[in-house]
């Protein structure tokens, strides 16, 4: 069953920005090591970066109470599996709270252009038996 459904949209030039003006200060805040080798790695590097914040900020409003429970962006990980699709792990107080209210699955759906990046995802927990 569906526990939550998030969806972000980001402006590409707002990471690309943040990046320029804040560099490896911002982030190592925001993204984890394998998300930063991943995203400098393609050729447009802060379209992927912008489809990973937007990923975390929709698994963020998917849970819906991230004020209750604070989460460091770098616990929410966006990951691609072998055959590229994009992942979500969690990592301390993003798997306390995953957790916590019992989510069995994260379903991810990230898209980038030139200005905008998006992603949805869906958190789902087993049937109630």
């Amino acid at each position: 069953m569906i526990f939550g459904l998030g969806t972000d949209i980001v402006e590409v030039f707002r990471l690309k920005d943040a990046i320029k003006k804040w560099g490896d200060s911002f982030l190592s805040k925001i993204f984890t090591l394998r998300e930063i080798r991943y995203s400098n790695s393609r050729r447009f590097s802060h379209q992927h970066f912008a489809a990973r914040f937007a990923a975390k900020e929709a698994v963020i409003k998917a849970f819906g109470e991230w004020r209750q429970f604070p989460i460091r962006w770098t616990d929410i990980e966006v990951l691609n599996d072998k055959e590229g699709k994009p992942i979500i792990e969690f990592h301390r107080d993003a798997l306390k709270l995953k957790n916590r209210k019992k989510v069995s699955e994260v379903v991810v759906s990230m898209s980038h252009s030139k200005n905008y990046a998006i992603a949805n995802v869906i958190l789902l927990k087993k049937g109630i038996k």
